[in-house]
């Protein structure tokens, strides 16, 4: 396969790179071994025909957020309508009302009592502190535009950001909910919560909250992934699905873009002895374990409120998120594990009816069915929550690494997002995308600045290209 330019890979990184080198006047082939465009952005009838299931994302707030969605206009993308839920995201707990995250901060900050002005100073300063904040943790190697207010925030963001959460939570909140609510958001980190940036991760989480909102795509993520094939193809692209790259000498063009990890770059490439050991060197975090179910009605919550919210955190206390996702860390399957879940119909009624996800973080390449912790925790905050299945679909760390072999043993971050793993992705470099192979470069989440669904892999793949 030959042109101008080769990107491997149609993830949003992918996606973004190949539409990039387009509109600078290459000639582009865009090649994805599935035979649906879209990699985490993929949707599919997993359950009932008729009703649409996201296979990877749904909640869009990096999208939003992104300097690389940014600069295509993505707002400005026809096919592509974002819709936000009435709530941003809910967490329930036992015995009180549940934890709600609005777009406005003083809003959520009225609801968490004694812990309202803690908030404020922390999700709420970090989200005043606006865009160019966002863009400095979205670009963390660079380059960045002159703008030293910018950094002094973002100076300030970083000395709690640094912290574990359970060490800022026990700190600065001292109401159950502020501390649930923070640890709730940090679990996306998929991180034992004693670990040093895990206050980052949920700080920037609850930023975005108040900045973007977490939308959802209108008729599922496919939809974009859709329409970002198209606005390539538009630009004279040619995009090709099932044709699988297993060897880069398949390939004759100056550049290649490969939104691949570590693992696969390795097989598919002769690599100097002392790039590759980095390479060997690099760290899968933990799986997931993700169902979705058909419902035929919305999900009985204890607490009503909790309807209006696209995404739920379910476990608890600040002590029994850490306590679980300290188990998975240690290779073990927590009885009552941190669940993320969202509700596409809170925001989308197009769907085909209500559906539903969720997963939970287990051991990389876990082989253990945890169907029923995960509901055993909905039933939890949703009593008669089984009694509204219609259908249920269950992919574990196999599963997702058949079906996207970049999820590495269920892995949907593409490596361990610890401290030392947040630049050295996935080697330390001052310009990680860019392989010591003349004219190939790297754009999966394994670059920095991470997973999530914000482009920001291949938009810096495609300039170093370009600039080459």
């Amino acid at each position: 396969m030959s042109g101008d330019a080769v990107v491997v890979g149609s993830g949003p990184n992918g996606l973004v790179a190949a539409i990039l080198l387009a509109q600078a006047g290459r000639e582009v082939v865009l090649l994805e071994a599935a035979d649906q465009f879209g990699g985490g952005l993929r949707s599919a009838e997993l359950t009932l025909p008729g009703r649409v299931h996201d296979m990877g994302a749904t909640v869009m707030a990096m999208a939003l957020a992104s300097p690389a969605f940014r600069e295509l206009g993505i707002n400005g993308f026809g096919a592509v309508e974002f819709v936000h839920p009435e709530v941003v995201a809910a967490h329930p707990l036992d015995d009180r009302p549940a934890v709600l995250v609005h777009r406005d901060a003083r809003r959520t900050a009225a609801g968490l009592g004694r812990d309202a002005a803690v908030w404020q100073a922390t999700v709420g300063a970090a989200a005043r502190a606006g865009l160019p904040l966002v863009d400095l943790m979205l670009k963390p190697l660079g380059p960045w535009e002159p703008r030293p207010r910018a950094f002094a925030q973002a100076a300030r963001f970083g000395a709690a950001a640094v912290l574990p959460v359970t060490t800022l939570a026990r700190r600065a909140f001292t109401t159950v909910e502020g501390r649930a609510v923070l640890a709730g958001m940090a679990a996306h980190s998929m991180l034992d919560l004693r670990s040093p940036i895990t206050s980052g991760y949920g700080l920037l989480l609850g930023a975005l909250a108040h900045l973007v909102g977490w939308p959802m795509v209108k008729g599922g993520s496919q939809v974009l992934a859709d329409a970002l094939v198209a606005r390539f193809r538009a630009l004279g692209g040619q995009a090709v699905s099932g044709h699988r790259v297993r060897r880069l000498r398949e390939l004759d063009a100056e550049t290649v873009v490969l939104d691949v990890t570590p693992r696969q770059f390795l097989r598919m490439a002769e690599l100097p002895a002392g790039y590759r050991r980095g390479l060997e060197r690099y760290r899968y975090g933990p799986g997931v374990f993700k169902l979705d179910w058909a419902l035929d009605g919305p999900v009985p919550w204890r607490d009503p409120a909790v309807a209006a919210a696209g995404t739920v955190h379910l476990g608890g206390t600040l002590e029994e998120i850490a306590l679980s996702e300290a188990e998975m860390a240690r290779g073990r399957h927590s009885p009552r594990p941190y669940v993320l879940l969202a509700q596409p119909y809170a925001a989308d009624d197009s769907r085909g009816g209500h559906t539903l996800w969720a997963y939970c973080h287990v051991p990389n390449g876990s082989r253990v069915d945890m169907t029923d912790a995960i509901e055993g925790q909905i039933e939890r905050f949703a009593p008669g929550f089984r009694d509204r299945v219609l259908a249920r679909h269950a992919m574990g760390p196999a599963e997702l690494e058949a079906g996207n072999p970049n999820l590495v043993g269920g892995d949907i971050g593409g490596g361990l997002a610890s401290l030392g793993q947040f630049v050295r992705r996935p080697v330390w470099s001052v310009a990680p995308w860019r392989t010591p192979l003349p004219g190939v470069f790297l754009c999966s989440s394994s670059t920095p600045p991470g997973a999530a669904v914000h482009g920001m892999g291949g938009w810096q793949a495609a300039r170093l290209a370009l600039n080459r």
